[in-house]
Formats: structure tokens, sequence, C-alpha cells
């Protein structure tokens, strides 16, 4: 039962760290916590449920358009909404982007009503088996391993591509980055793009498990800020890591304590490394409150 407890623990780890990925790029590039993540990862959720509806395709088979659209909606919200702020004060985006998680979803509500939604799915109740009796959920499976996948395609970006090493020199020092001819604004744009394609993705990928609602990322934003300051704000590895902790300590709990307690065994796990590691698992210096 602990071995199984563990393997579901890693595997929804996986889809939490996916999400947080996306919140650690925003905030490594921007120095600044998006409050509309969830909201973004709803907004994946009900891309995906609307082109199923259209083409009848199974959710994994629309992985390439939804990211494309979820890409274009975070440009939109860049320009619309985080560009007049950039350079004010970091309270200014944490209002901001609290309103914008209130006014998408009640958007949402307006267009689709507060009704619960399902995309159809064969593999919905399928597992995988493994030696020793043990099973995990397939689409479940199949989502760790997309942001397996993701994570080292991001890797791949930000350390090999040109436009990967401007984002990674703005993140280091902005106004360096700016001496050296690199247009911060558009890295801006691009790393805040990047982060609720992310949100997308994981919306997806948990749509043939969860109902689509309009406040469905509500929880999935609280898990991932306590993911990306438990692993080390700005740290891609710490978010992956932070992921797979939260996962396996909110599987144990709920398989021998109770599933209503086992959230609070994460928030533990966040008290005790921020107790004797205040930057969190793999940050790097102080962190400031």
């Amino acid at each position: 039962m602990l071995l199984q407890s563990i393997l579901n623990g890693l595997v929804m780890g996986g889809v939490y760290a996916l999400i947080a990925v996306g919140l650690t790029i925003i905030f490594g590039v921007m120095k600044v916590i998006n409050f509309a993540q969830g909201e973004c990862l709803m907004l994946g959720m009900y891309t995906t449920w609307v082109l199923n509806r259209i083409t009848g395709l199974s959710p994994y088979l629309l992985i390439v358009p939804v990211t494309m659209v979820m890409f274009l909606i975070g440009q939109l919200i860049f320009r619309l909404v985080i560009h007049p702020i950039i350079g004010r004060p970091g309270t200014d985006f944490v209002v901001v982007t609290m309103g914008l998680a209130f006014v998408l979803v009640s958007v949402i509500q307006l267009i689709f009503s507060p009704t619960y939604q399902s995309i159809p799915n064969e593999i919905r109740d399928a597992s995988v088996k493994f030696g020793g009796g043990l099973a995990v959920s397939a689409p479940r499976l199949i989502a760790c391993a997309v942001m397996v996948v993701a994570v080292l395609a991001i890797h791949f970006f930000l350390k090999k591509t040109d436009v990967g090493r401007s984002m990674r020199a703005t993140s280091e020092n902005i106004k360096v980055a700016q001496m050296m001819g690199i247009n911060t604004k558009r890295t801006f744009a691009l790393a805040f793009a990047l982060g609720i394609t992310m949100a997308g993705l994981c919306g997806l990928l948990l749509s043939p498990i969860y109902y689509v609602y309009p406040n469905v990322g509500m929880p999935f934003k609280i898990i991932s800020m306590v993911i990306v300051v438990l692993g080390g704000l700005g740290n891609i590895g710490g978010a992956v890591l932070g992921g797979m902790i939260a996962g396996v300590v909110e599987a144990i709990l709920g398989s021998y304590v109770s599933a209503d307690l086992a959230p609070a065994g994460i928030y533990l796990i966040l008290i005790l490394v921020l107790t004797f590691k205040p930057e969190g698992l793999f940050g790097k210096g102080a962190r400031k409150a």
C-alpha cells in the first residue's frame, strides 16, 4: 500500500509540477507571481472541451492546437493587462493578476454557465499495471510523461537557443540585459505567454480526469504557489522536485490518515523547509517576504 501511494503521488506530482513550472518561468524572468495561473489552467480545460466538441478528437490529439491557442491568449493578456504595469510596484501586479483571475472566471461563467462539463475519453478509467500488483491511472501517467517531455524541451530552449539565453540574461539582471541590446519587454511577453501555455497544457492533461467548470483552477493555483516556494523561487528543477514531494505527501496522508488532511501535510513540509532553508530547496540567497 505504501509503494502504491508513492507511485500515485509521483504521478500526480508530475501534474502539479507542470503548472508550477509555468509559474516559475514567469517569476524567474519577471520577478512577479501570476495570481491568475490557476484560471489560465481553467482556460486550457475549456479550450480543450470546446475543440473536443467541435472535432470529436481525443484531448491528447489536441495538444498542438490547444498550446497554440493558449500561447496567443498569453500574448493577448500580456499586451492588454500586464504590459501597462511593467515597472510599477510589485503590489500593482498582485492586484491586477488577482483581478484578472476574477474576470476570467466571471467571463467563463457568462459564456458557458457554472455547469460541470466532461470530456468523453476511452481511457478515463484505464490503468497501467506494474509488477507486485501496482497500478496507476493511465491519464495521470500520460500527464506525468508529458510533463517530463515539456520540462526537457524548456531546458533545451533556455540553454541552447538565443531567445532562451536572452530570457536567462533578463532573469539575472534586467539592466545589464538592456545594455546588451536585449529587448526585455519582448522577453517578458514571451516568458509570460510560455508560462500561460504551460498552465493551459496542464489543463488539457487534466481534462480527461476532472470535470470542467469555472473554478476548477483554484486548488491547483494554491498548490502550485506552495510548490514554487518549496522548490525555490525561479528554479525549474526545484518546481519539479517540489511537485513530486507535494504529490507523494498528499498521497501518503490521503491513504493512511485522511484525504481532507492531505493538503495540511504539504503546508507543514513547506513550513519546515522555510524554517531551515528560507530560500527554498534550490533557491539562491535569502528570500525576501
